[in-house]
């Protein structure tokens, strides 16, 4: 291994180059902490191991995605895939597209290759329209199985989220402190659990944030597919209804949402404010940089994986939901609301201003 491969091991595992080379010669004088921090930064860095270091198989974990064109996605996949080798795990990938092989389809196979567990990515048990009876036969079968963004009521399996409603109210209470009042949510289709959830933050946070009627903030919920098409169709119908801002659920509609805007002739952020959902890789470089709501999917990846290492392992402890705080990124697609603006800095008529003067002094 050349000495360059060395020095970023080194760095990557915090020791020196000397340990990274005592490590992959096998030799002694080396604790056994040391020596895994040191394969882990190999295996993380994607460098091979000698033959000698290779361990063997802990078994299959099959990986199930909705799809790979929404960059979130591949971002759990690969902290997935990368936590699972380090406990000694092949994870096989299943990808779902439009018209392809079926989530039954391709559970069946991993059980057909004998997976030791399954962890299950926004698939149908995000889906409220979906039976649930295909995740209460896995359990029946002792399969482990864990589930991420997205739950089945009464399955006694561990389940990762994140906080969709807290999500939602982030991004209503910032566009809020901008002055913006007619906040638009940009929404999935209705029969997904993550966006029933995010409806119901949007409407509470409107509540108290604004003073618009229910009905009012009822009208400003549009539901489109998680795309840029979708979103800008969602925004399209959003700023003919008197939209000044739009909170979109995924950054795919957020970035639509943009497109939308300047379709008609209006700027981001100076016009319309956008705000996006995940914080995707390369969602920063963006224009204009896109303000969002970052899911936490480095702890949500680890937290999948050792739930369902210690669900393999035999642990008996009962499954927990484990929700994780979204977080607020402000970039450069919000600003204060410019209707707003122009009503504090617009004169009033001179009769206005002569009947205020009159109610002043008397």
């Amino acid at each position: 291994m050349v000495r360059a491969r060395q020095r970023d091991i080194a760095q990557a595992a915090g020791v020196s180059e000397a340990t990274v080379s005592r490590v992959l010669n096998d030799h002694p004088g080396v604790s056994e902490a040391t020596r895994q921090s040191v394969l882990i930064a190999l295996d993380v860095l994607g460098f091979e191991r000698p033959t000698y270091l290779r361990r063997k198989s802990a078994g299959l974990v099959g990986l199930i995605l909705p799809e790979l064109t929404n960059p979130i996605f591949p971002a759990f996949a690969q902290l997935i895939e990368t936590a699972l080798a380090r406990r000694g795990y092949t994870p096989i990938l299943c990808t779902q597209t439009a018209g392809g092989i079926h989530e039954d389809d391709y559970v069946q196979s991993l059980l057909d290759h004998g997976v030791a567990g399954i962890i299950n990515i926004s698939g149908l048990h995000a889906d409220s329209d979906a039976k649930p009876d295909r995740y209460f036969r896995l359990r029946e079968l002792g399969m482990p199985l864990v589930l991420v963004n997205g739950s089945v009521d009464k399955l006694d399996v561990p389940t990762v989220v994140n906080d969709d409603v807290a999500a939602v109210e982030l991004a209503v209470t910032h566009l809020a402190e901008l002055g913006h009042e007619r906040i638009g949510l940009a929404a999935g289709p209705d029969r997904f659990v993550p966006v029933i959830r995010k409806v119901w933050g949007f409407r509470g946070a409107m509540a108290r944030h604004t003073s618009l009627s229910r009905a009012e903030i009822d009208s400003l919920i549009v539901h489109e597919l998680f795309t840029v098409d979708g979103g800008a169709a969602a925004a399209a119908r959003l700023l003919d209804r008197g939209a000044t801002a739009i909170a979109a659920a995924s950054d795919l509609m957020a970035l639509g949402a943009v497109r939308a805007v300047r379709a008609r002739g209006l700027r981001v952020p100076e016009d319309i404010s956008v705000v996006g959902y995940d914080d995707s890789p390369l969602i920063a470089f963006t224009d204009p940089p896109l303000t969002t709501i970052r899911q936490n999917v480095t702890a949500m990846s680890e937290t999948a994986v050792n739930a369902l290492v210690e669900v393999i392992g035999g642990s008996t402890a009962r499954a927990k939901e484990f929700v994780f705080r979204p977080e607020l990124v402000v970039r450069g697609s919000t600003a204060a609301c410019v209707v707003q603006q122009r009503a504090r800095h617009t004169p009033r008529p001179a009769r206005l201003r002569a009947a205020s003067t009159r109610r002043e002094r008397s």
